[in-house]
């Protein structure tokens, strides 16, 4: 599969795909644990379909310490012992905010992620699916296709484009 478009050669885009990135750094410096952060991202990017989303937040975790047993069932976490309490409260919130269309997000769901963060931990939850939401639907749109990403080399890629 070949692109459809870069998005980093428009510049409206590449300046977009600028504060994209520079906001997922104001997330990273949140006290939302990286863990939560990159499953959280990995089971969006496996419900919208984005083989680059897919690709980057698998090898970022992976490159983090992730295991691959906690990789290779984030699709399933629901019929799996692999996960805590709190990271399950945040996948399932990470679900119901991508599928917003079918119910929204449950009170349910909502009760177990207020037992397990505080509300700046919170507001960065909420705020990460919000982003890679974005984010995917971006790359789903142009095709960009999974399986070349290198831990790392997004930062490079944005780091290069000016204003």
């Amino acid at each position: 599969m070949e692109p459809r478009f870069n998005l980093l050669d428009s510049p409206t885009a590449a300046k977009v795909v600028k504060r994209f990135y520079n906001t997922s750094l104001a997330l990273q410096g949140s006290t939302l644990p990286k863990p939560v952060r990159e499953l959280v991202d990995l089971r969006v990017a496996q419900i919208n379909g984005c083989g680059f989303c897919v690709d980057l937040h698998a090898k970022e975790a992976a490159a983090a310490g992730e295991t691959a047993l906690r990789l290779n069932l984030v699709a399933a976490w629901r019929h799996s012992t692999a996960f805590t309490e709190a990271e399950r409260a945040a996948l399932a919130l990470a679900e119901e905010g991508t599928r917003l269309g079918d119910h929204g997000v449950s009170d349910e769901t909502w009760a177990e992620v207020r037992k397990h963060y505080d509300d700046d931990q919170i507001g960065a939850l909420v705020c990460q699916v919000a982003l890679i939401n974005a984010s995917t639907r971006m790359n789903v749109i142009v095709h960009n296709p999974g399986g070349s990403y290198e831990p790392g080399m997004f930062a490079g890629m944005v780091a290069d484009r000016s204003n």
